[in-house]
């Protein structure tokens, strides 16, 4: 099946991997939202930008997870790759100068960057992200928000905040150091210095480093292979792990038995039982 082009304005994608009928044809493509198969994919489409993060970009990444999340939609996974030569180097620092003597318009910028972050979190679809280029500052928080990163050999990682004055507004103050280590995080943060895919790897920021000619097809492969597993207990294995992180290890164990017993019984492990007893790939509910 030919996957299909949703405009930039993300609208839902329904079951048969089709529009909805209310995109605009004049509206900037800056996001373009389609599915291949079980797997829903957000592109960023401003390559001549350097696909940078704006008030619009953001809207639509939201509006495709409302489409992909949708009930009946059938998408099991999300991948967010990018057009052009590099992955994302950031904000639209052009739309942060005229929203800098705009302190309400400024504080909404972040917060809905915030908020379509941890959406992504959030989203009990599993979200891969495909990094080629480079991915540095807002594009590295938007890859940090992701659960699986796969990276091109000539992909390279970096905050540039510090270059420019400026300090992380999307999260990357955070997530950085609960992935990588406070010392490493802060020579980031500090040096504005970027790193290749290797040592990306070597220290646990992404999980893959592919050829980048194989980049879109080794991600997408991947979001494939999670179709063929339990919706449902992808879901809660992606929030007992995030929800750990946020307390404790009593406090993430305690939660984890308290749920475990009844993710138990579910139909999808009748199913999964029954295929290891019968030698045979099982075959989850949709």
């Amino acid at each position: 099946m030919r996957p299909s082009d949703i405009e930039s304005k993300g609208v839902p994608v329904n079951g048969a991997g089709t529009v909805g009928a209310d995109a605009s044809a004049s509206a900037p493509r800056v996001v373009v939202v389609r599915r291949d198969g079980d797997v829903g994919i957000v592109e960023l489409a401003r390559p001549d930008k350097f696909n940078c993060l704006s008030f619009a970009v953001h809207e639509a990444i939201a509006r495709a997870f409302d489409g992909f999340e949708a009930p009946g939609c059938g998408v099991r996974a999300v991948l967010i790759r990018a057009q052009g030569k590099h992955f994302c180097t950031g904000a639209d620092l052009e739309e942060v100068r005229g929203l800098r003597e705009q302190p309400a318009e400024l504080a909404r910028f972040i917060s809905l960057g915030h908020a379509v972050l941890r959406r992504l979190e959030a989203s009990p679809l599993p979200v891969i992200a495909a990094c080629q280029g480079l991915c540095l500052a807002g594009g590295l928080e938007l890859m940090l928000a992701c659960d699986v990163v796969f990276a091109a050999r000539d992909a390279r990682f970096g905050d540039q905040h510090a270059q420019f004055g400026l300090v992380p507004g999307w999260g990357g103050s955070q997530r950085l150091p609960r992935l990588v280590g406070l010392r490493r995080a802060l020579d980031l943060f500090f040096s504005a210095r970027w790193i290749d895919a290797d040592t990306a790897l070597h220290w646990g920021l992404i999980n893959y480093v592919v050829d980048a000619d194989r980049l879109d097809a080794e991600a997408l492969a991947y979001g494939h292979a999670l179709c063929g597993r339990s919706r449902g207990g992808l879901a809660m294995m992606k929030r007992l792990a995030r929800e750990g992180l946020e307390g404790s290890l009593d406090a993430g164990l305690t939660v984890e038995e308290r749920q475990a017993p009844d993710a138990l019984r579910v139909a999808d492990v009748d199913e999964g039982l029954s295929a290891f007893v019968e030698r045979r790939p099982p075959s989850f509910q949709p």
